[in-house]
C-alpha cells in the first residue's frame, strides 16, 4: 500500500494495500478503495463510496459527494464503481438519493474525460466513453459501448442503449435507442452506428438484419404494436435486434427520431 503522507483518510475507509493514494488525496467515512486502483493527487472520495480495482482517478475530481437534489436531507446513500475505469480531470460523480435506489452504480472498463458530470441516482454501464464536459443528469441510464461527444447533455430519468453514438454539444431529452447515431439541440436521429459495428467485427448479415429494424422503427410509420412483431421476427433469425425491441419497451419518455 502506498499512501501519501499529505493525505486525510478517514478511520472507517477500507484500502486494499496494493493501493495507492496521492498526494493531498481526502477519503470519507465508510468508503472503500480496492485492489490496484490509484488516487494520483488532489483527488476527493466521499462518504460511503465503493471504488473497485484498477481504476485511475486524476487530480480534482470528486467521486461520492452528497447529491445536488434539494430533497436530500442527509440520508445514507451510496456510489459503487466497478473495474478499470479511468475518471480524469474534474470529474464529478455523486452519490444517489432515498427517493430513488439511494445508489448510484457506474459499471467498468469506462472512460470518463476531463469533466464529465454524473449526478445522483444514474446507472452507467460497461465500456462507455464520455468525452470532455458531458452533463448526465439525475436518475439517467446509459448502457454498454456507449459513445457521448463533447460539451454534451443528457435530460434526467433519459435511458441511452447500448451501442449508440452521441455527437458533441447535443442535447438529450429522450431515449436513444439501441446502435442509433443522433446529434443535435435537440438531438435527432441520423442512422445507425454502422462503423462502429464494423470495428467490433460484426458480420454484413448481423449488420443488414439492424438496419431493417432500425428501418421498421423508424422509418415505416407503423403503431409501436405493429413494429414489435415484425421486429421479433426479425429477432428470431438475428438476436442483437432483442436490443432494438428493449429500447422500445423500456422507454418512458419516448425515443429520440
Amino acid at each position: 500500500m502506498t499512501i501519501h503522507h499529505t493525505a486525510i483518510i478517514d478511520p472507517t475507509a477500507v484500502i486494499d494495500e496494493t493501493a495507492t493514494i496521492g498526494p493531498y488525496c481526502i477519503i470519507g467515512k465508510n468508503s472503500t478503495i480496492g485492489a490496484h486502483t490509484v488516487l494520483r493527487r488532489h483527488v476527493v472520495v466521499g462518504e460511503n463510496t465503493t471504488i473497485s480495482k484498477h481504476n485511475d482517478i486524476y487530480q480534482f475530481a470528486s467521486i461520492g459527494e452528497n447529491p445536488q437534489d434539494l430533497k436530500y436531507a442527509g440520508e445514507q446513500t451510496y456510489l459503487e464503481i466497478g473495474d478499470y475505469n479511468r475518471i480524469r480531470e474534474a470529474c464529478t460523480i455523486h452519490r444517489g438519493t432515498a427517493q430513488d435506489n439511494s445508489m448510484t452504480k457506474i459499471g467498468s472498463h469506462n472512460l470518463f474525460m476531463v469533466n464529465v458530470h454524473i449526478a445522483h441516482d444514474c446507472v452507467v454501464g460497461d465500456y462507455n466513453v464520455l468525452a470532455n464536459n458531458v452533463g448526465v443528469a439525475g436518475h439517467a441510464y446509459i448502457g454498454n459501448y456507449v459513445i457521448v461527444g463533447g460539451q454534451s447533455g443528457v435530460h434526467q430519468f433519459c435511458r441511452i442503449e447500448d451501442y449508440s453514438m452521441i455527437g458533441g454539444a447535443s442535447l438529450i431529452v429522450k431515449d436513444v435507442a439501441a446502435f442509433v447515431t443522433v446529434s443535435g439541440n435537440p438531438a435527432k436521429v441520423h442512422g445507425l452506428n454502422k462503423e462502429g459495428m464494423r470495428r467490433k467485427g460484426w458480420s454484413a448479415d448481423t449488420i443488414k438484419a439492424i438496419d431493417e429494424a432500425y428501418r421498421v422503427i423508424f422509418r415505416s410509420g407503423l403503431l409501436k404494436q405493429e413494429a414489435l412483431v415484425q421486429l421479433q421476427a426479425l429477432a428470431d433469425a438475428e438476436p442483437k435486434v432483442q436490443l432494438l425491441i428493449d429500447s422500445i419497451n423500456n422507454s418512458k419518455r419516448g425515443l429520440i427520431r
